[in-house]
């Protein structure tokens, strides 16, 4: 059982870019998926999640508009689409699979993909 999230890289404030996370190992559309962040000194946060059961997706106020969580159940695949991008979402960002939104430290993570948002 494997998580793999991809996708971070440098961008300019105001560009995107889109994270995906693959697993292998197990299905992912039979659990809630988290994206979650953590910058330097500071704690780690949910950004964004969508459910299992039918597909409710919730979002941190701070990217609000700006973000989209995805499913591609061919690719066993989820995506967390950036548009906007500003510094303040620099971070490295993890993907994680869980029973509900969002899930805990105790579910299944993959390691991080670095997101810098710089000019």
């Amino acid at each position: 059982v494997q998580l793999q999230a991809s996708g971070g890289g440098l961008v300019q404030p105001g560009g995107s870019l889109r994270l995906s996370c693959a697993a292998s190992g197990f299905t992912l559309d039979r659990f809630a998926i988290g994206w979650f962040r953590q910058a330097p000194g500071k704690e780690r946060e949910g950004v964004s999640c969508i459910s299992s059961s039918d597909g409710s997706t919730f979002y941190a106020d701070s990217v609000k508009g700006r973000h989209t969580i995805s499913r591609d159940k061919g690719k066993n695949t989820v995506y967390l689409q950036m548009n906007s991008l500003e510094p303040e979402d620099t971070a490295v960002y993890y993907c994680a699979a869980g029973v509900g939104c969002y899930p805990t430290s105790n579910d299944y993570w993959g390691q991080g993909t670095q997101v810098t948002v710089s000019s």
